[in-house]
């Protein structure tokens, strides 16, 4: 079965990286709470939890935006 999650951006941070033609950039997540139903999927009372990615693709980086939410999907990888 899929478990879905809501989380918010709470930080962006760069780092800097050997080279200067490199990026790399740490995104963190926390759980959004609350009536949420996406968020009631995996957890029936107060959700907790948090998520770091660490991205060093340009493209990918330019997707997240610093207080905006999105869903984080689980799903088997057979």
């Amino acid at each position: 079965m899929p478990v879905r999650a809501k989380l918010k951006v709470v930080a962006i941070t760069p780092f800097h990286t050997a080279s200067p033609d490199e990026v790399c950039t740490e995104v963190r997540f926390m759980a959004l709470y609350g009536d949420d139903p996406a968020n009631k999927t995996w957890s029936k009372y107060t959700p907790s939890g948090d998520a770091r990615l660490v991205i060093t693709n340009p493209t990918a980086i330019e997707q997240f935006e610093l207080g905006k939410s999105y869903y984080l999907d689980f799903t088997p990888a057979d």
